[in-house]
């Protein structure tokens, strides 16, 4: 437990193997240690939906293929109350269960030439930010010159650098039961009528399973019981909890609007650094890309022999990546906080297939609220009781 390695990852889900994954394309002799604390695999409370978004980080890593096996979706449906749309997704999503898929993830890593190590880190100690060398950050008794905590909501290595935890944080109860013959091949999202902003969901796996949850935004103190998310569950989606198994609770630390990164040798990414979408919950695809960029980061300021440049160079990819869309979406969260605007946005999309889209788009990958989008909500609102026409590859009732 005490050798020195180049690149010590905390955390083997999506985005310490990506980190792992990319800092070895960059530098393939690179002493890369991904450490694990639970056996793969493992179960992860998750909507388990895997965005084209992602294929896109690990296809030029070579692990794209993490998804074969697994049916692909491009059927979503939206709604709340009586209002509904149900479109074709430009691009297709994959269903695969946490305990799948970042079990395939972590071995490609190995496969690639990084060591995994089943350890739980209690410590992080962080020297000059400007030493370099491989002796630059503490982990327990390991030492290494750059480490990426990729440890999720309640990173050790968060708190190790310092950071205090991200406000605000959804509480979210995923299980699995068998999927009801109307939603299968779907993804299906229903936004709560009473508790706000809240939704429940549906996404069928195509194996005679579905993934089911309800989640909502945690205010004040009392975060909500398991008995309240499953009574909320069942009263969005009936039958959604019959047969259901393998029930699990998890915060979600949700982005804001400013998002920064620390300077130095400790990088943070996905639930560690605070990145999960505000509006959907989602977090696979910001776990996957930050991961990516935080070990191209590590790699290329280990190889100029400067670990302590790695913070300000990763955080500023992040913004570039992600800024704008961060921004985008903390808006979008705040005004799904209306159920009127709610309304609106289910509307707009069962006008226009590009609204669709957009809504997607947003809540899936790096989507930006447009001008299309902005027209849209704003033109259903002037009319709130207007019905809406089909557009072409959707369905709405009202």
């Amino acid at each position: 437990m005490s050798a020195a390695h180049d690149l010590v990852v905390v955390g083997a889900g999506p985005a310490g193997s990506a980190a792992a994954l990319a800092a070895l394309a960059h530098s393939p002799d690179l002493r890369v240690l991904l450490v694990e604390r639970a056996e793969l695999p493992r179960d992860k409370c998750c909507g388990d939906g895997i965005a084209p978004h992602v294929l896109d980080v690990l296809r030029p890593l070579g692990a794209a293929d993490v998804v074969e096996g697994w049916r692909p979706l491009r059927h979503l449906t939206l709604s709340r109350g009586s209002r509904e749309v149900a479109g074709r997704m430009r691009r297709e999503v994959h269903v695969i269960p946490r305990e799948v898929f970042d079990a395939r993830l972590a071995e490609r890593a190995v496969e690639r030439g990084a060591e995994l190590l089943r350890h739980r880190v209690r410590e992080v100690r962080t020297g000059s930010a400007g030493s370099a060398g491989p002796a630059a950050v503490e982990v327990d008794h390991l030492r290494a010159g750059v480490v990426v905590g990729a440890d999720g909501a309640h990173s050790v290595v968060r708190t190790g650098a310092g950071l205090g935890p991200t406000a605000p944080r959804a509480m979210a109860l995923r299980g699995y039961a068998p999927t009801p013959r109307g939603r299968r091949g779907l993804q299906v999202i229903r936004y709560g009528e009473h508790r706000q902003p809240s939704y429940a969901w549906s996404f069928d796996r195509g194996d005679g399973l579905a993934n089911v949850g309800y989640g909502e935004l945690v205010g004040g103190t009392d975060p909500p019981t398991r008995a309240l998310l499953l009574e909320q569950l069942e009263e969005l989606l009936p039958g959604a909890t019959e047969g259901g198994t393998a029930w699990r609770g998890h915060h979600l630390p949700l982005s804001g609007p400013g998002w920064r990164h620390p300077d130095g040798p400790v990088l943070l990414a996905g639930d560690a650094a605070g990145l999960v979408n505000p509006m959907t919950g989602e977090g696979i695809y910001y776990a996957v890309a930050t991961g990516a960029l935080a070990g191209r980061a590590a790699a290329r300021a280990l190889a100029a022999d400067e670990p302590g440049a790695a913070g300000a160079a990763y955080g500023r990819e992040v913004r570039a990546l992600l800024g704008r869309h961060l921004r985008h979406t903390w808006a979008a969260s705040r005004l799904s906080r209306h159920p009127r605007v709610v309304d609106a946005g289910i509307g707009a999309a069962a006008r226009d297939q590009r609204v669709f889209d957009d809504l997607v788009e947003i809540g899936l990958g790096g989507g930006r609220i447009g001008p299309r989008l902005g027209v849209g909500l704003l033109a259903h609102l002037a009319r709130p009781t207007s019905p809406a026409p089909h557009p072409t590859g959707t369905t709405t009732t009202t």
